[in-house]
């Protein structure tokens, strides 16, 4: 059995919730069926357990280093990386006439799941490659697609972001990278950037750079943000590398998780020009590079929660082996051990981890239905009502995974007791990779921002009421299947959302900008865990309708616990996820009054 992920889980979220089998019935997808995606969904399911876990380990261990200014990596990186290029993963969801599957993005998502749960930090390089061609077919010249984004659809050349920098960090509107026109249409890009994944390594022939960066006339702050694609090598006439673009590997970032991945420190021009080219418009490039961050923001939750998965079946094999104590009921030494999942406070940490898991996972698929819908639904409508969806959802499905996934990788330790924090089990580094992910592509509180200040409010709450009234369908289903208490409980919890949401309407109105949003982050918890809970609505009550049916024995058990973990989550996690909402409608101003010099 994997220990990536459940199979059944994988089936049941694809197929009995989203109905991704349905994908196949449009123009785009037609070349598919059921069969062809589950031809796919097994081969990455191979891919992932023969070619990334094996060596995720290692890759921790001997993390890469510098040798002679070059990234020197275990060798195993570069050949499972080969296996991913040569089954086409590089271009799972890309166009057929740019050389892709042209897979649903759901089924993309789903595979991406079996990646990052196996190794995430191979993985990052193909994710990261993927998201930087996307966002050049989006925003790029027809000849920067031909030598730039094409190679990297066939895995050739790599893709990275850089936009972060020493000392600036996620504030992009003091970005201090220049680039000055060279009068060939091209121009010289100088300056330092610091935090980039992948942005060094001799894996592949090339490495795509996308650069933020400031031209001489730009105005301040984000309006005045350029994008650039910077190649490693620049290019000769034909598209292949030639020479080196004088784009200098400063150091290495060594960090606790994705140890396998590089990150860098690197300088342009500092010892000879660096050339790179202007992607889109002047003065726009943050717009366009928020359509490779938010890509990636929807990877980043969904690699957190398939880092938390692995560990919970991990935890779960143990649980079911170790053998430890005696019933609570009947403690009688001369008994034999019983496995530890027999004990109450065992099983209350697996359910939890499976609820935050589950749900996650069900989160981070949808997402990927949603994408699908933006851009194949059948009517403008349908079309518009995804992209609200996406909007808000965003920065749920990249926070609430990094948050509470990363707690199941916690619960994943304790259930190992004393070996949970060794190397003798990978639990202990399934939460040092996941420890990254609250950061990294825009930190909690940027999401709690983003969604509180920003997306609920945008459009005159245009998304906000699109996903009510998903939730509210949820609720429904789960009404209809006999779940009305806890449908109940979940639409009592979503009318606290929108009390929350008014409240802060109020304060930005009369000004009040940090006293609306300066409980954003525990606004964003409670938000996600409602918005979770649904999505365990709407499993429960498929799970209740199968059991309506002769169903076979495993298939009984597979429903039950699906059942149970969202009694789970309305009994135990909706009263947090209402306290927290609790302080964003109240403007609680505990935080405000707190002077720094009390800390």
């Amino acid at each position: 059995m994997s220990t990536v992920c459940s199979r059944r889980d994988l089936q049941f979220l694809l197929y009995e919730m989203l109905d991704a089998g349905g994908l196949a019935q449009r123009d785009r997808y037609a070349m598919h069926d059921r069969v062809s995606f589950d031809a796919v969904i097994d081969l990455a399911f191979r891919l992932a357990d023969e070619q990334l876990q094996p060596h995720a380990a290692k890759s921790d261990v001997e993390e890469p280093h510098v040798v002679d200014g070059k990234v020197v990596q275990i060798p195993e990186t570069g050949a499972a990386l080969v296996q991913l290029r040569d089954a086409g993963f590089f271009a799972s969801t890309v166009s057929e006439d740019l050389g892709g599957m042209q897979l649903p993005f759901t089924i993309g998502q789903a595979c991406a799941a079996l990646f990052k749960g196996a190794n995430v930090s191979t993985t990052g390089y193909l994710l990261l490659t993927r998201a930087a061609a996307n966002l050049l077919e989006a925003h790029g010249t027809e000849d920067q697609k031909r030598r730039y984004m094409m190679p990297m659809n066939e895995g050739r050349f790599f893709g990275t972001m850089c936009l972060s920098e020493p000392d600036v960090g996620s504030s992009l509107a003091d970005i201090r990278t220049r680039a000055t026109p060279r009068g060939d249409g091209t121009y010289a890009i100088k300056g330092n950037k610091m935090w980039i994944s992948g942005g060094a390594q001799e894996i592949s022939e090339n490495i795509v750079q996308l650069v933020l960066a400031k031209l001489p006339d730009a105005p301040p702050g984000v309006k005045g943000i350029s994008l650039f694609v910077v190649p490693k090598y620049r290019l000769d006439d034909d598209g292949n590398p030639g020479a080196w673009n004088n784009i200098e590997l400063a150091g290495l970032n060594h960090k606790m998780g994705y140890r396998g991945i590089t990150n860098c420190l690197l300088n342009f021009g500092e010892n000879g020009e660096t050339i790179g080219e202007l992607v889109g418009e002047p003065h726009r490039g943050l717009i366009a590079m928020f359509h490779m961050m938010n890509e990636a923001r929807i990877g980043v939750g969904l690699g957190a929660t398939m880092l938390g998965y692995s560990g919970y079946l991990h935890a779960l094999s143990y649980a079911r082996e170790r053998k430890q104590g005696r019933p609570l009921d009947g403690r009688d030494p001369t008994t034999p051990p019983i496995p530890i999942i027999e004990h109450p406070d065992v099983r209350r940490m697996l359910l939890q981890q499976k609820a935050y898991l589950e749900g996650g996972l069900a989160l981070g698929l949808w997402c990927g239905m949603i994408v699908d819908n933006e851009k194949t639904a059948e009517n403008q409508e349908a079309r518009r009502h995804a992209k609200r969806l996406l909007d808000i959802i965003t920065p749920v499905a990249k926070a609430w995974p990094s948050e509470f996934c990363l707690e199941a990788n916690k619960l994943a330790i304790q259930v190992h007791g004393g070996y949970g924090y060794t190397r003798d089990f990978p639990v202990e580094r399934l939460y040092r990779d996941n420890r990254l992910n609250p950061i990294h592509e825009g930190t909690q509180g940027i999401q709690g921002l983003d969604l509180l200040g920003r997306k609920a409010v945008m459009d005159d709450g245009a998304c906000f009421d699109a996903l009510s009234r998903e939730i509210e369908v949820m609720a429904s289903e789960s009404e209809d299947a006999g779940f009305a208490d806890e449908a109940l409980a979940v639409r009592d919890a979503w009318r606290e959302v929108g009390s929350a949401l008014e409240a802060t309407k109020v304060r930005l109105g009369e000004g009040r900008i940090a006293a609306a949003l300066a409980s954003a982050t525990p606004f964003l918890n409670g938000f996600g865990h409602i918005v979770v809970t649904a999505l365990w609505l709407r499993q429960a009550a498929i799970a209740g309708r199968a059991l309506g049916n002769e169903v076979s024995t495993d298939d009984a058990a597979f429903y039950r616990g699906k059942i149970q973990a969202m009694r789970y989550m309305v009994a135990y996690e909706l009263e947090p996820a209402r306290a927290w909402l609790k302080t964003t409608a109240d403007g609680d101003a505990t935080v405000l009054e707190t002077e720094p010099d009390w800390m």
